[in-house]
């Protein structure tokens, strides 16, 4: 059997969000592509990257194991772009048979420009774009343990993890990893609390990490 790996992402990007700005010289970085590491994100950032265009659409209902790593890949690039407050411009495909509440697990994220395989598709992206914010679903390290706090729901849902086979899990599934790499309870728990998305194989932590908070802390 032939594995054939996911494309690496290709991004396009300028260095502010505005429309007209965007059209002054030296404002367009041009076509950027990634190396699908964790560091990608930082480097944009750091080359003054603040809107980024992905050329391909998150598309969860593809089939295959290159799919799946490509979509991972590409959530987790959005992810971390958004915990810097850069705007991404994305397209997300839902599979037409899912759960059509999948979306809310993903509400933390910049919003997508659209989202196919939902009947109510429109009302869904008015939903997410008016009431997203940030540090909707964030985490901090701290010494020996993980915090993770949750508003995608409309309540504060915070957790505490201290225990080493927790703290081994998250950064096992911070890039996407086979599920059955991480430890079966850990995992059931975290999926419980709607803090990892299944991809095909794979499982990816949700939640993006945060060094200090934006707002005052008792704030988010």
């Amino acid at each position: 059997m032939t594995t054939h790996a996911a494309p690496k992402p290709v991004v396009r990007a300028w260095r502010d969000h505005d429309a007209d700005a965007r059209e002054l010289p030296g404002m367009s970085l041009g076509r950027i592509p990634l190396t699908a590491d964790a560091a990608d994100a930082d480097r944009l950032w750091e080359s003054g990257v603040r809107l980024v265009e992905l050329e391909r659409p998150v598309d969860l209902g593809a089939i295959g194991d290159a799919a799946h790593r490509e979509a991972v890949d590409l959530l987790c690039l959005i992810r971390d772009l958004t915990a810097r407050a850069v705007q991404v411009d994305w397209d997300l495909r839902l599979p037409a048979e899912g759960d059509a509440e999948q979306w809310k697990l993903l509400s933390h994220l910049h919003p997508p420009r659209g989202i196919t395989g939902l009947d109510d598709g429109d009302d869904v992206l008015h939903a997410w774009r008016t009431r997203h914010y940030l540090c909707k679903l964030v985490w901090r390290q701290g010494p020996g343990f993980v915090q993770i706090r949750d508003r995608r729901w409309g309540d504060l849902r915070r957790f505490t993890a201290d225990e080493s086979h927790y703290l081994d899990a998250i950064a096992r599934l911070d890039r996407g990893v086979a599920h059955t790499s991480v430890s079966a309870d850990v995992l059931a728990e975290f999926t419980a609390e709607h803090l990892v998305l299944r991809v095909g194989e794979l499982a990816w932590w949700l939640p993006y990490r945060v060094n200090r908070w934006l707002q005052e802390a008792m704030a988010v």
